[in-house]
C-alpha cells in the first residue's frame, strides 16, 4: 500500500523531555492503522504534528507523498481525547462554525449535519447549549464536526472513551463504514480489543521510539509462543506427551459443554502433537493459540 502519512527521523523535546526520538513511520493508504504505547510514549505528540498544531525538532512529515504544511490539515479530521467544544454555545452553531472552518461552505455544511442529526436522532439537540449535553452526547458531536467535511484522513485519539457500550458500537459502526468508503484511520487507544478488531496494522510507542509495526496479523505469529488447545468431548486421559512439552490441567471449553487443555511445546510441532494426542481422546478442534495484542503489548513495553 502507498503510505498516506509518512514520517522520518521525527524528533521533539519539551525541556529535557524527548517526546519523540528518531520516528520512523508509514501509514499505508486505506488502512485502519493502531497506534499504540503507555501514557508518555509520545502517540499524542505525533498526533499533533500531523494536525500541524506542533512542528518536530527536526525530521520531515509527509502527506501523500507532499511536505506537510498547514493546509493539508483541511484533508484530516482529528478527534482528540480531551474534547473542546464550546460550553456557551448552541450546538447547530458550532458545529456548522467547526465545518467553516475545515473549508465547508456553510449551506452544504448546515445541510449535511441536518443528515446526521436526523440519522442519529439528535434534532432536538440543535438549539441547545453543549453545557446542557451529557459528556456522551457532547462527544456524539464532535464525532460528527470530526467527519463531516469526508476527509481522506481520519483521527480518533481514545474514540469510545466515556461511551456506553451501545454508542461504542454506533462509533465503530460509523468508523467502519467510512472506511468501507475510502478513508484511512489513525487510531489511539488502550482498547486492545478494539485494536485486534479493527486494524489492520499498528505501530507501538515506548519513551519516544518506535518498538514494533506491522500487520497485526503478522506480528501476532512473530511473537507465537508454541502454545496449542485440544477440545475434547468426555473423561479427560492422563496424556502421553513428547519430552519438553506440558499439559495443563483440564477446564470446561467455554460455552461448549466440552473440555479443553492447553498444551506448551519448546518449539513448533503441531502435526506431532495432533498426531500423538488424537489417538488418546476423543478430539473436537486443535488449534494454535497466538498471542492477543494485550499480551504483546505488555511483553514488548516491559522488554
Amino acid at each position: 500500500m502507498t503510505p498516506v502519512l509518512h514520517a522520518e527521523g521525527l524528533r521533539k523535546t519539551y525541556q529535557s523531555f524527548v517526546a519523540l526520538e528518531g520516528l520512523d513511520l508509514s501509514i499505508p493508504e486505506g488502512s485502519i492503522y493502531g497506534l499504540l504505547g503507555p501514557n508518555g510514549a509520545g502517540k499524542t505528540t505525533f498526533l499533533r504534528m500531523v494536525n500541524q498544531i506542533i512542528a518536530p525538532d527536526s525530521g520531515h512529515l509527509r502527506f501523500q507523498g507532499q511536505d506537510m504544511t498547514p493546509a493539508h490539515a483541511r484533508k484530516i479530521g482529528y478527534l482528540p481525547e480531551e474534547r473542546g467544544l464550546y460550553k456557551k454555545m448552541k450546538v447547530g452553531e458550532q458545529a456548522l462554525y467547526l465545518a467553516q472552518l475545515k473549508g465547508m461552505d456553510p449551506k452544504v455544511a448546515k445541510t449535511k449535519l441536518k443528515e446526521w442529526f436526523v440519522r442519529w436522532e439528535l434534532q432536538s439537540w440543535w438549539d441547545k447549549k453543549v453545557e446542557e449535553l451529557s459528556k456522551g452526547q457532547a462527544q456524539k458531536i464532535q464525532f460528527i464536526t470530526t467527519v463531516l467535511h469526508e476527509p481522506k484522513v481520519l483521527i480518533f485519539d481514545e474514540p469510545f472513551s466515556g461511551f456506553d457500550p451501545v454508542n461504542a458500537t454506533l462509533i465503530r459502526d460509523e468508523m467502519l463504514r467510512l472506511h468501507r468508503e475510502g478513508a484511512t484511520i489513525l487510531l489511539s487507544t488502550h482498547r486492545m480489543e478494539s485494536v485486534e478488531e479493527l486494524c489492520s496494522h499498528i505501530a507501538l510507542l515506548n519513551h519516544g521510539k518506535k518498538v514494533l509495526d506491522g500487520r497485526v496479523q503478522e506480528i501476532r505469529e512473530a511473537h507465537r509462543s508454541n502454545t496449542y488447545r485440544l477440545v475434547f468431548r468426555g473423561e479427560a486421559p492422563t496424556f502421553q506427551v513428547p519430552a519438553g512439552v506440558q499439559v495443563s490441567e483440564v477446564s470446561a471449553h467455554a460455552g461448549s459443554g466440552h473440555q479443553a487443555v492447553t498444551v506448551q511445546a519448546p518449539e513448533p510441532m503441531a502435526g506431532l502433537l495432533m498426531q500423538q494426542l488424537a489417538p488418546q481422546c476423543d478430539p473436537i478442534s486443535f488449534e494454535e493459540v497466538l498471542p492477543s495484542m494485550n499480551d504483546i503489548f505488555i511483553q514488548s513495553v516491559q522488554a
